[in-house]
């Protein structure tokens, strides 16, 4: 099967989708899109993947929204005077993969209706799953599992970014279906050399 649209989705936030984004992009010559970038427009997070990548085949494409305010972006929307719509969002047409950052967790609204999971069931894409080994990991990776299977959503399996907890890692494993593509340690320095150090490692079944 095509791996050609693929979703880095986050258990929760501020846990590492787009170091992951990155990795995946270079290990896949992937092109990049986050479709809606809430806050930090000057430095955002499709330059700070472009900044990370070394292949010469990947295309970053513009953001569908750009939100001055650092939210959830349903109140950056709010805020902008901006309704999200999920029919205006068009996945970039493009001959290569693509790995599509989402902001945040799986449940955080778009709009006053729609979910960021709304949007990943209704444009058909693929899920890898970050994770870390913060105090309710666990509970917040099992969550995001099940409610992609309950969409019917494909999610080709879990990315664990931080330091390594054995017992965390054992236990998310032991009730997953999926499997684990990548452990990500620490990253004290986050440059090129480091991303394709990960992206040599990442193995897409």
């Amino acid at each position: 099967m095509e791996k050609e649209r693929i979703v880095i989705a986050g258990i929760g936030t501020e846990i590492g989708k787009t170091v992951v984004s990155s990795i995946v992009c270079e290990a896949l010559k992937a092109d990049y899109w986050k479709p809606i970038q809430a806050g930090e427009l000057d430095d955002s997070d499709s330059m700070k993947v472009a900044s990370l990548i070394s292949n010469s085949v990947s295309e970053f494409h513009k953001e569908a929204y750009r939100l001055k305010t650092p939210m959830s972006p349903h109140e950056a929307a709010r805020r902008d005077g901006v309704k999200i719509d999920l029919d205006t969002i068009q996945v970039p047409e493009t001959f290569n993969r693509i790995v599509i950052e989402m902001a945040g967790g799986l449940m955080v609204p778009l709009n006053d209706s729609d979910l960021i999971i709304d949007f990943i069931a209704k444009k058909k894409l693929q899920v890898i799953l970050v994770s870390n080994y913060y105090l309710g990991s666990i509970n917040h990776t099992l969550l995001s599992l099940e409610i992609l299977k309950s969409r019917g959503i494909d999610t080709l399996g879990i990315i664990f970014n931080g330091r390594k907890v054995q017992s965390t890692y054992d236990i998310i494993m032991s009730h997953s279906s999926v499997p684990c593509l990548l452990e990500v340690d620490h990253i004290k320095r986050i440059n090129q050399e480091e991303i394709r150090s990960y992206a040599s490692k990442f193995k897409l079944k």
